[in-house]
């Protein structure tokens, strides 16, 4: 064993005891939290207008500030875009995390002196958390690549701007700038395509034992090796043992990773965003994500089925139930504050507080009331190719609410790595699948209201095309996977 390697034991079982100070104590520390946030904002523009002087606890905050999307936050941020101090947090940020917009084109999230060490730290103590419960610490001592957005930044009004992951980027430990790949200049490869390529060539020889990224993009990577060296991954890297992941569930891409890597090896979910880092896998053993208590930001619910209400309840940390698909709203020392991230999350675990993200509150089907969410459409899938040869590549689902004949249905578009031998078995077990996730979508066959699934063969590359046709290929982006109208299923139809 390395002295690199006893050394990162030694410091995971440190960051595991500080860890537990707060995870033990979860309400006390989530008030001191919004204290210290609200303390900190009192004389901002937001904390002005909002009367931050007299929030004494959360019910204050609730009565106070109102939830906010990025667009009604809108006008704060255009005032610090444009180069105004102290507006949502104190000073000016120090980057813009840019992101897709939706109505009002890019969005700008600001990143603080005080946010930016925990969006470094989540990474790092996840990585230390799945050291101190295996024991396994000689990855270490092998390369480490994190497929991530360019990490050359532009400027606005004298602050640096760029994709989430590429900001990351410039701050990787010196600790790991030697085990770090791809190289700076691979890494500043804009085209997507031309990126993965130019790591393949440069990580192929290599003792790479620690792989990062978005599933959709790393499996590109994985058929690029597979390609170039005609055997699996994990022959072609001896030593790869731990896949890290964030921004999609990876039970969808499971059975296709194996196959491409020729073993089962270990994974590390993340809960990264450009607005927070919210949680990250601590425990191979456990279902869930631990929920960052102590990170800068304070947490609010509310329940999904009531988020439409005119003034929903907002629940803190201690009124949460385990099940129940929350939206998840933050404040942070970032300058976000009753901000709606989009993500909807179910509690699996009340000690300590773990999450999984369940979709998001815009992704949904319900066309005819059903309300059906992300994790229900990937837990279906999962339930129907198990136990079978199919494999699946990526997948969105979609209403057809006017079909040419015949009643509704929801339309499944696949595409295939292994296709199902007999089609009319598999689209029965997805339904039926369906039908044990969401009651009301049940109700909706029985009651003839809906008739079963359909399921669209998408030739292989048709998703990959689809991103690049709409400049979104690779880095953070990702297919949704089912959406309420056919704004995307209508293109991939005429790939």
């Amino acid at each position: 064993m390395s002295i690199k390697s006893i050394a990162a034991k030694i410091f995971a079982q440190k960051i595991y005891k500080k860890t537990q100070l707060w995870a033990t104590n979860p309400i006390v520390t989530q008030k001191k939290v919004l204290h210290e946030l609200i303390i900190a904002a009192k004389k901002t523009q937001f904390g002005i207008d909002h009367h931050f002087e007299t929030i004494k606890n959360e019910k204050d905050f609730a009565k106070q500030v109102p939830i906010r999307d990025y667009e009604a936050l809108k006008p704060y941020v255009d005032q610090v875009v444009k180069g105004a101090e102290n507006i949502l947090w104190k000073g000016k940020p120090l980057y813009f995390a840019k992101t897709s917009g939706t109505t009002s084109g890019a969005k700008y999230i600001p990143l603080t002196k005080e946010s930016m060490p925990f969006h470094i730290e989540a990474a790092r103590n996840a990585i230390l958390h799945y050291i101190h419960e295996t024991g396994k610490a000689d990855f270490v001592d092998g390369k480490m690549i994190f497929l991530q957005g360019s990490p050359l930044l532009e400027e606005k009004n004298g602050v640096k701007l760029g994709r989430l992951s590429g900001i990351v980027a410039n701050f990787v430990p010196n600790y790991l700038q030697k085990n770090r790949m791809p190289s700076w200049e691979t890494n500043c490869i804009e085209d997507w395509e031309t990126k993965v390529n130019a790591i393949v060539e440069e990580t192929f020889d290599k003792n790479m034992t620690v792989i990062s990224g978005i599933p959709s993009w790393v499996q590109m990577y994985f058929e690029k090796l597979h390609q170039k060296g005609g055997k699996p991954v994990g022959e072609i890297f001896k030593n790869f043992n731990l896949f890290i992941y964030g921004g999609v569930n990876y039970e969808p891409y499971r059975a296709k990773f194996e196959n491409l890597i020729g073993r089962k090896v270990d994974s590390i979910e993340l809960f990264p965003a450009s607005e927070g880092f919210f949680a990250y896998q601590d425990s191979q053993k456990e279902r869930g994500m631990l929920l960052l208590l102590n990170s800068g930001i304070f947490y609010e619910f509310i329940k999904s089925d009531e988020f439409s209400n005119e003034k929903p309840k907002r629940y803190t940390i201690g009124e949460v139930e385990l099940g129940v698909n929350y939206v998840l709203i933050v404040s942070t020392n970032a300058g976000l504050w009753g901000y709606n991230i989009g993500d909807t999350v179910q509690f699996t675990s009340l000690k300590p507080y773990r999450i999984i993200v369940s979709g998001r509150i815009k992704h949904y089907i319900s066309g005819f009331g059903e309300h059906v969410i992300g994790k229900e459409v990937e837990s279906a899938l999962q339930e129907a190719i198990l136990g079978t040869t199919i494999r699946i590549n990526e997948f969105t689902v979609a209403p057809q609410i006017t079909p040419a004949e015949g009643l509704p249905y929801h339309e499944w578009f696949i595409e295939f790595e292994n296709e199902p031998e007999d089609s009319v078995s598999f689209a029965e077990a997805l339904d039926n699948a369906m039908r044990k996730q969401n009651m009301y979508y049940a109700d909706l066959i029985v009651g003839k209201v809906l008739r079963k699934v359909v399921v669209t063969k998408v030739v292989k590359n048709g998703f990959q095309d689809y991103m690049k046709s709409i400049g979104k290929l690779g880095g953070q982006n990702k297919i949704p996977r089912l959406s309420n109208d056919r704004n995307i299923v209508d293109l991939l139809k005429n790939k």
